[in-house]
């Protein structure tokens, strides 16, 4: 099934040739630039699956976490964006090659829901952050279900990550890139129980969710020790 944004872009869009292309350029550059002023290193990308769907959930402390997760697989990862930045034609056209898709603000969640299914049920890889916006600190702050609720829903492993050091290098409000190690690392695939047609009980979805976090928050720990070193 498609879907399309408020832009009138399929959610299926961005997968030409060209946009491959360009996403392999665009994130050699970021990559290259993570490892040498964030001196930037990860740690399990064998955990992330070579081929088919899943949900990567990196914790989440700077915008950068998403240009950072990229250099967990070379794969193309699908992740959310607000759909103001698909109002100049050629911006959007980028953020699409990219990997974004457009979500309205002030949507329901139950929309962006759908939408990150129909890319898991397409075979693509989609980064979902639990803990939602932004936070700050060594603790995980109380994750949302939706990680968990796609999980269910389209029966593909969720792949944990921490992320240490990113909030030094762009604090809230900041668009400085500070110099600062970071650390990635990512844990171990948590594939979700097994559920009868497409449902997704609320009670294996917040079971899940807790896994998740408990997971993630482990992942947090070990990789602000690294990025403190």
């Amino acid at each position: 099934m498609l879907f399309k944004s408020a832009s009138g872009e399929s959610v299926l869009s961005g997968n030409s040739l060209g946009a491959k292309v360009f996403y392999q350029l665009a994130r050699w550059v970021v990559v290259t630039f993570c490892r040498t002023w964030l001196r930037l290193s990860v740690k399990g990308a064998e955990n992330i699956p070579t081929s088919g769907a899943f949900i990567l959930a990196p914790v989440h402390r700077s915008n950068i976490d998403t240009p950072i997760a990229s250099a967990v697989t070379r794969r193309r990862m699908r992740f959310m964006a607000k759909d103001s930045l698909w109002k100049i034609k050629i911006v959007g056209s980028a953020f699409s090659a990219l990997g974004a898709f457009s979500v309205t603000r002030g949507s329901a969640d139950l929309e962006a829901l759908k939408r990150c299914i129909a890319y898991v049920n397409a075979g693509e890889p989609v980064v979902l952050f639990p803990e939602g916006t932004r936070q700050v600190g060594d603790n995980l702050a109380p994750l949302f279900d939706g990680a968990a609720y796609v999980a269910l829903k389209t029966q593909v492993p969720i792949i944990p990550v921490g992320i240490g050091g990113s909030q030094k290098v762009m604090t809230k409000g900041s668009i400085k890139i500070r110099r600062q190690r970071c650390a990635v690392i990512v844990g171990s695939p948590i594939y979700p129980a097994t559920t009868i047609g497409s449902r997704a009980p609320r009670g294996d979805v917040r079971e899940l969710t807790k896994r998740l976090s408990t997971a993630m928050q482990i992942l947090l720990t070990e990789a602000l020790a690294i990025s403190r070193r």
